[in-house]
């Protein structure tokens, strides 16, 4: 039996959105705003910045935390500002925008599938 599907939202799909928002509020705060209108206490922020210093995914990041939600930031080796607003924290080992996305791109697959094993498991019980 497959398990219960889970509600998310990928922030940077929505391009229309980012326009009007990026032109209102400035670039810095894209990501920051929708995270106002979505987030609820208890939600899960991924956060991902290769260098950690992307002001969008900080300002974000500082939302989330402050309206009760999880951070899990993702960086390369050098963690950036990212990582002062991060509850979790997952640094690639590397400075090449390349190889640390493509540990980010791992670490997305070991969570999903570690996540849907444990929610196996707990709908079996």
């Amino acid at each position: 039996m497959p398990a219960r599907g889970w509600q998310d939202s990928r922030l940077r799909q929505r391009w229309q959105l980012l326009t009007a928002l990026g032109n209102d509020y400035g670039y810095e705060r894209v990501f920051a705003r929708q995270v106002e209108g979505l987030a609820q206490r208890g939600d899960v922020l991924m956060a991902f910045s290769t260098s950690g210093n992307s002001a969008n995914v900080v300002q974000a990041a500082q939302t989330a935390r402050r309206l009760g939600c999880t951070v899990v930031g993702f960086t390369g080796a050098r963690g950036g500002e990212l990582a002062g607003h991060a509850d979790v924290l997952l640094k690639a080992p590397s400075s090449t925008v390349a190889r640390i996305q493509e540990v980010h791109t791992l670490c997305i697959h070991v969570l999903c599938e570690s996540l849907d094993a444990l929610l196996r498991t707990e709908q079996a019980s």
